[in-house]
């Protein structure tokens, strides 16, 4: 797990700017039907974000995350990853996710990334994943599943192999986009031994990536909870916005 429900980004809102916003419904290339929440600027800059939450799915942090990106100028969209199971209707706070995650396979929620993909398309430029913790994982994966990304970005998400399922790592040669990885130092099950392997398999692949440990800082920092941590938040925001205007020209 990630986020508690009431988590919320550590980030400022921008007061005055405008966006509208909505629950929505996306249909997959396989037929399923998921849920998404869609942020949009009235003034956009061209650059879209498909945000891919933690293991819980789509919930109110990963919402307020999508405003704070309109409100900057970029058009998001977070999207859920239980439609094959769960339906799409909103849930409520007791959601048992574990059921549903233990079942969602690789292959469909990269389906459903390019559905939302799809979705922003056709009104930007420069599309890039931004995810956390199983999110994060998914979002470097989804620079290898042909969605023409510019960028993917993750916060503290695995990236070796899991339950035999190969991770970023073991397939950084068929990586299309930039990377860019958020890692806590303290993470128990992230160890530095596994980001070390990761920056080293994306390096061999020739494929452009920053790669930042933030030391001492444990799983799921990026939580205005964390005071203690809200330079290594503020920092890590930093770098979002960075890698995203830098890789959408």
């Amino acid at each position: 797990m990630c986020f508690e429900l009431d988590s919320l980004p550590p980030v400022p809102r921008i007061a005055g700017a405008a966006v509208s916003h909505d629950d929505l419904e996306l249909d997959a290339a396989d037929g399923n039907r998921f849920a998404a929440f869609e942020a949009t600027p009235d003034e956009p800059n061209g650059i879209s974000v498909v945000v891919l939450p933690d293991v819980r799915g789509l919930y109110r942090f990963y919402e307020e995350l999508a405003l704070r990106f309109a409100e900057r100028g970029y058009h998001a969209l977070a999207i859920d990853y239980f439609g094959r199971t769960a339906g799409a209707e909103k849930r409520d706070d007791d959601f048992e996710y574990t059921e549903h995650v233990e079942k969602t396979t690789p292959e469909g929620i990269q389906t459903d990334i390019n559905a939302a993909v799809e979705r922003l398309r056709r009104r930007t430029r420069a599309i890039f994943t931004v995810g956390f913790c199983f999110g994060g994982r998914n979002s470097w994966l989804a620079a290898a599943s042909g969605h023409g990304l510019a960028g993917a970005v993750g916060f503290y998400g695995m990236p070796a192999e899991r339950n035999g399922v190969p991770g970023p790592t073991q397939r950084a040669t068929e990586l299309e986009a930039p990377i860019l990885a958020l890692q806590a130092g303290a993470d128990q099950h992230i160890t530095a031994d596994l980001n070390e392997a990761f920056e080293r398999a994306l390096a061999e692949a020739g494929v452009e990536h920053e790669l930042v440990i933030y030391e001492g800082a444990p799983h799921s920092f990026f939580d205005r909870r964390y005071e203690e941590f809200a330079e290594a938040s503020e920092d890590a925001w930093r770098r979002v916005l960075e890698f995203l205007e830098r890789h959408s020209a």
